[in-house]
C-alpha cells in the first residue's frame, strides 16, 4: 500500500552542468502531473511523464526540474563561400571609396558566423540519473507513509468487526423485541390471546421486515472484502472508498430497524470506524 503524499529531491553535476529535480505528492482523485522544467529539458516532458507513472498511479505530482550551465559548448560555423561574396563586394566599396572594411563589419552581417549551441539531447544522462533518483527517494516515502496507513485501517477493520459480532450476538434478542412488543400491543387492543394463525402470520412478516440478519450477513462479506483489499499489493483506494458506501448503507438500515440502545449505539461506533476509514483512504493510491 503507497500513500499518495511524498518527496523526493536529487542533484546531478558533471563540470559543464547542474540538473536539480524535486518531486512532491498530494493527495487528489486522480493522477494529476504539473511540470516545472527548464526550456531545454522540455524535450523530455514525455519520459518523464512515463517513468512518474511507474511509480504512481493517483495524486497531484509536482515536478521541478531545473538546469543550469557551468560551461556551455557552442560550434561555431562559417560560411566561406558568403564571406567571399562580401569580401568582393567590399573590395569593390573601397576602390569606390577609399576606406577598408574593418573586422566588426563582417561579424555584423547576417548568416556569416552561425552558433550551434549544444542540443536538448545532451542533457539525456543528466535528465535519467537525475529523475531516478528523484523518484526512488519519491516512492520510499510514498510506501513508508503508506504502511502507517496500513496498520490504521486494520486496526479500524478490526474494532468494526468487534462491534458487529456483538450486534449478532444480540440479533436473536431484537426479534423477541418485537416478537413481545407485538403482542403485549394486540392483547392489549383486543383483549384476547395472541395466539390466532392470522396473527402469527402477520407477526413472522413482520419479525422477517425487522430482521437485521440480512444486513449482518452483508457486512460479514465487506469486511472480509476489506480484509482482501488491503491485503493486495496494488492501488486499492477507489475500492475501499466504494466498499465503505456499501457498509455505510448497510449499517443505516440496520439502525433504521434497532429499537435497542446497545445496538443503535454499537452502530453509532461503525459508522465512526467508516468515516474513519474513509479520511485514511483519501491519502492512499
Amino acid at each position: 500500500m503507497k500513500s499518495m503524499t511524498g518527496y523526493g529531491h536529487s542533484v546531478y553535476q558533471r563540470e559543464d552542468y547542474i540538473i536539480e529535480c524535486e518531486m512532491k505528492g498530494y493527495n487528489n482523485r486522480y493522477l494529476d502531473i504539473v511540470h516545472n522544467i527548464s526550456p531545454a529539458l522540455s524535450p523530455y516532458e514525455s519520459y518523464i511523464d512515463d517513468e512518474i507513472k511507474k511509480v504512481a498511479s493517483r495524486g497531484r505530482v509536482e515536478l521541478s526540474m531545473k538546469l543550469r550551465i557551468i560551461k556551455s559548448h557552442a560550434e561555431l560555423i562559417i560560411d566561406d563561400g558568403l564571406l567571399e561574396d562580401y569580401k568582393a563586394a567590399y573590395s569593390r566599396i573601397a576602390e569606390i571609396t577609399g576606406t577598408s572594411p574593418l573586422l566588426s563589419d563582417y561579424l555584423a552581417l547576417d548568416g556569416i558566423l552561425t552558433v550551434n549551441m549544444v542540443s536538448g539531447g545532451d542533457y539525456k544522462e543528466g535528465v535519467e540519473k537525475v529523475l531516478s533518483e528523484a523518484l526512488s527517494s519519491f516512492l520510499a516515502m510514498r510506501i513508508s507513509d503508506g504502511q502507517g496507513t496500513l496498520s490504521d485501517l486494520q486496526r479500524l477493520g478490526d474494532k468494526f468487526e468487534s462491534s458487529l459480532k456483538r450486534i449478532e450476538e444480540n440479533a436473536d434478542r431484537l426479534e423477541n423485541h418485537f416478537s413481545e412488543l407485538l403482542t403485549r400491543k394486540y392483547e392489549e387492543l383486543t383483549g384476547e390471546k395472541a395466539d390466532s394463525s392470522a396473527f402469527m402470520t402477520e407477526l413472522g412478516a413482520l419479525l422477517v421486515k425487522y430482521s437485521i440478519n440480512e444486513e449482518l450477513s452483508r457486512l460479514g462479506v465487506h469486511i472480509a472484502e476489506y480484509r482482501r483489499l488491503l491485503s493486495l499489493d496494488e492501488p486499492v483506494g477507489k475500492k475501499l472508498d466504494f466498499l465503505c458506501q456499501e457498509m455505510q448503507r448497510e449499517c443505516n438500515t440496520i439502525a433504521s430497524k434497532s429499537q435497542l440502545a446497545d445496538i443503535n449505539l454499537l452502530v453509532v461506533s461503525m459508522k465512526d470506524d467508516i468515516e474513519n476509514i474513509r479520511e485514511q483512504i483519501r491519502n492512499i493510491e
